[in-house]
């Protein structure tokens, strides 16, 4: 036998064969490391990642050699096939107030960025109800606040999840960064507001109010904020110190949402005893009255962009109520004959664009500016001016399982992150060119392959009805 077949050691009488032993750790090795492709494969063939970095840097390397400066983009440069996926630009290009031609806004380009398939849904192991979540300033990551009183951070390319950490002893029911990106509040069941700078770490605590603490709103400059909760007053604190500076008091029941203007020394609240009310921050005065709903009002939201003159609302009373500032009345009632809406958001960067959301777990897109009164109407003056309402451009029927309670759009507007009752956060983004199921995701139709669709909405076969028109 040749020495370089076998190595013979002898220890204690026994003679071990190494080349065998090598053979057989070899062939585990090998094993091992298929699995392991074979898992990575896997994992890699269900991972659905968003990458808005591209088309960004793109749009503006065109814009600095003077293409597309002064046109939209055209809406049928971006469908066609596939390989027009390059020509895909991110949400500011196809906004209406960025665009110099306003001439060519005759069609709205807004449909282009409507948030109609499903992502990613992203849960913690120990399960909570969510009720608000907030993507952060630079629109990295999603952060979620749960009824645990926890912060989750989740990557918000990967949706992979990054940390968490306990906030708060009780339920967390809202969340506002400041307008300068510096500063983060944070209110909870029991009153309690606390202040985290970007890197989560807690500087102050205030008893803001004896109840639930509902809504926070920075002003303008962000040196005061706003706080509203179920003791049924409005409060204005100065941020430097955190001491109370006035008291809104006019409402006779929990004030459930509250906003600050962007731009006007204006103030709105919503309210359980079914009013909106539109105050004078500095005169502590209540100077409008809305009486509009017939039950709770959820969620009042100034326009974020665009002129900034309108107020959406929504409410148990199954409906949706666009207000216009400078005409001090209702411009549009968007009415869900379902159910009761439980939140409504503006796209950051569509001024016509808003989404709604309902207890139910559906979700619907409306362009406002899709309905136009006919111009013998609008001359007949205030006293026999009839109310508009518009039908939803798209409908996801099952977006949850439960009540949606928390919607937000990243500050690209290129996604919107969803979250409720049934303990989940989902996004939701833009469809891509030439996709077939661009207004149906593969979640809503028959064609599951595989029981991880059925499991997104507790094993229910979600599917949409099919449109007449």
């Amino acid at each position: 036998m040749s020495y370089n077949s076998y190595q013979n050691h002898q220890q204690g009488g026994r003679v071990h064969k190494q080349p065998y032993n090598q053979r057989e750790s070899s062939s585990n090795f090998q094993q091992n490391f298929d699995h392991q492709l074979a898992s990575q494969d896997k994992k890699q063939a269900f991972r659905r990642t968003v990458d808005h970095g591209n088309n960004m840097a793109r749009w503006f390397i065109e814009k600095s050699i003077g293409v597309n400066t002064r046109h939209q983009q055209h809406i049928g440069a971006v469908r066609p096939e596939s390989s027009y996926l390059i020509d895909l630009l991110p949400s500011l290009a196809y906004s209406s107030s960025f665009n110099l031609n306003r001439r060519n806004n005759k069609n709205n380009l807004g449909a282009l960025d409507l948030e109609t398939k499903l992502v990613h849904l992203s849960s913690n192991k120990v399960k909570h109800s969510i009720n608000t979540v907030k993507w952060t300033p630079e629109g990295r990551r999603l952060l979620v606040a749960s009824h645990s009183g926890e912060f989750t951070l989740w990557n918000g390319m990967t949706f992979n999840f990054e940390t968490i950490m306990q906030a708060h002893e009780s339920p967390i029911l809202t969340m506002q960064y400041s307008n300068n990106d510096e500063w983060l509040l944070s209110g909870d069941q029991n009153g309690t507001v606390k202040y985290w700078q970007p890197n989560f770490n807690n500087v102050n605590n205030i008893t803001a109010h004896s109840n639930g603490l509902r809504d926070i709103a920075f002003s303008p400059n962000d040196s005061k904020f706003l706080t509203c909760g179920d003791d049924s007053m409005l409060k204005i604190w100065n941020f430097s110190n955190g001491q109370e500076e006035r008291t809104l008091t006019g409402h006779n029941w929990e004030v459930k949402s509250a906003d600050w203007h962007p731009d006007l020394g204006l103030v709105v609240s919503g309210s359980k005893d079914n009013l909106v009310k539109l105050w004078d921050p500095r005169a502590s005065q209540c100077i409008a009255t809305l009486h509009g709903f017939k039950h709770t009002v959820n969620t009042t939201r100034f326009q974020p962009c665009g002129t900034k003159r309108l107020l959406a609302s929504v409410s148990r009373d199954r409906s949706c109520r666009i207000f216009d500032l400078t005409a001090m009345k209702d411009m549009l009632v968007i009415r869900d004959s379902e159910t009761d809406l439980s939140c409504c958001a503006w796209h950051p960067l569509h001024a016509s664009m808003l989404t709604t959301a309902a207890f139910n777990g559906s979700m619907n897109h409306y362009l406002l500016n899709s309905s136009i009164l006919d111009s013998n109407d609008a001359k007949k003056g205030n006293s026999s001016f009839q109310t508009a309402s518009i039908d939803n451009v798209h409908h996801i029927p099952y977006a949850h399982e439960k009540a949606i309670h928390a919607l937000e759009y990243h500050p690209m507007g290129h996604l919107l992150c969803s979250a409720g009752s049934d303990k989940t956060a989902r996004f939701w983004s833009r469809a891509r060119p030439n996709d077939p199921m661009a207004w149906k995701d593969a979640v809503y139709t028959d064609d599951k392959i595989g029981a991880w669709y059925y499991a997104l909405n507790n094993n229910v076969n979600a599917v949409m009805e099919e449109s007449s028109g």
